[in-house]
C-alpha cells in the first residue's frame, strides 16, 4: 500500500466514524473469508459496515473523533464495525455471529461517545428493537388517555344499565 492509498483509507475511515453513533472493535482471528463476507452482508443489511485495516491506520482515523477511546482495544488482528443508526440491530448481529462462530470476539465499543465493554455490547443486543420500543412507548402514552375516556364514559353507561334494569323489572311485573 502506498502513501496515497493509506491516506485515502484513513480519510474514508475518519468520515465513517464522524457519521457513526456506534463503533465496535472485534478480533476476527481464524474466521474464513466466507464467514467474514457473511458477517459483512448481515451488517450491511442494517446500515453498518465492517472494515479490517492496519491498527496504525485505524488509530490515525479515530484520532480526534469520539471513537478515540477505542485506541487501547486495537491490538492484534482487529476489525472495526461502524453504524450510523440502530445500534441495537448491529449489536444483535454481532453477538449472534460471535455465538455461532467462536473465532469472532467482541473487544469493546463506543456508543455515542461512551465506551462500552464487550459485556455491554451483549446487553445492548438483548434490548428490544427500535420499533418494539416505539410501540411500547406509544402504548404508555395512550394508557392515561384511554383510562380517562373510560372514566368519563362510565357514569353515562351506568345510567343506561340502570334504566335497562328498571325497564326489565317493570316488564316482568306486568
Amino acid at each position: 500500500m502506498n502513501k496515497d492509498e493509506k491516506s485515502a483509507l484513513i480519510t474514508e475511515l475518519h468520515e465513517r466514524l464522524t457519521n457513526a453513533s456506534l463503533g465496535v472493535v472485534t478480533e476476527y482471528r481464524g474466521l474464513t473469508v466466507a464467514q467474514m463476507n457473511k458477517l459483512r452482508r448481515e451488517l450491511q443489511a442494517v446500515g453498518a459496515s465492517y472494515r479490517v485495516s492496519k491498527n496504525t491506520l485505524t488509530r490515525r482515523a479515530i484520532d480526534e473523533t469520539a471513537f478515540g477511546k477505542l485506541n487501547d482495544l486495537l491490538r492484534g488482528p482487529t476489525g472495526l464495525v461502524t453504524a450510523a443508526k440502530d445500534p441495537v440491530a448491529v449489536a444483535k448481529i454481532l453477538v449472534k455471529f460471535a455465538e455461532q462462530n467462536d473465532k469472532l470476539k467482541i473487544s469493546g465499543a463506543v456508543l455515542d461517545g461512551e465506551p462500552l465493554p464487550a459485556s455491554s455490547v451483549t446487553a445492548l443486543a438483548k434490548l428490544p428493537s427500535r420499533e418494539v420500543l416505539l410501540a411500547q412507548l406509544l402504548g404508555l402514552l395512550q394508557a392515561p388517555a384511554s383510562q380517562l375516556l373510560r372514566t368519563i364514559q362510565e357514569p353515562g353507561a351506568s345510567l343506561v344499565r340502570l334504566l335497562g334494569a328498571i325497564e326489565k323489572s317493570k316488564a316482568s311485573a306486568e
